[in-house]
């Protein structure tokens, strides 16, 4: 039974240090970490109402990082991951640069806060990088699914000429009869 669960275990080490390496996974880690900052920053500031925002995108990108990491969206096809994952990120791009500004703009006399929200600009910046990888994903694979139904295309461009050329028969036909 120890040899089962050390595996399983060593087996989920695995998988983290390679999904760490791709680009998405890197992308991930590094948000987790950069809104840990934030939320440092702004536990230590002054006023620290602004961190609602880093501490709910740090757990939504965890939660991601381990869908991903593990696979999840593969055997979850209920949901589309790639999607969510646009929205999550966009949404999470433009909450942070807007708080970010908010609390660089006002913090004076609050170092924690003035750090805080220049951390959040670099969050905000990261989070908008992944909207737009994903973004780019998106758009290579709608690409590749549209480019695949060409046939497809040139079969409605006949069916459409057919009708039309139906269609101007049964006219002339008419023009005749009404002479």
């Amino acid at each position: 039974m120890a040899d089962t669960t050390a595996s399983a275990g060593a087996n989920c080490m695995d998988k983290l240090k390679s999904y760490v390496r791709t680009q998405k996974g890197f992308i991930l880690a590094a948000e987790i970490l950069i809104s840990l900052i934030v939320i440092i920053c702004y536990a230590a500031s002054l006023y620290g109402g602004y961190s609602a925002v880093a501490i709910c995108e740090m757990i939504f990108a965890m939660v991601f990082f381990g869908i991903f990491m593990m696979e999840m969206d593969k055997q979850i096809q209920v949901i589309n991951w790639v999607w969510t994952d646009l929205f999550r990120a966009g949404i999470g791009a433009v909450l942070y640069i807007i708080t970010s500004l908010i609390c660089v703009i006002g913090g004076a006399g609050d170092g924690a806060r003035i750090a805080g929200g220049v951390f959040g600009l670099i969050a905000g910046l990261l989070f908008a990088y992944d909207t737009y990888t994903i973004f780019l994903q998106i758009k290579s694979t709608r690409q590749h699914t549209a480019a695949s139904t060409g046939e497809s295309n040139t079969s409605q461009q006949e069916n459409k000429e057919e009708f039309a050329q139906r269609l101007t028969e049964e006219q002339m036909g008419r023009e005749d009869d009404g002479q």
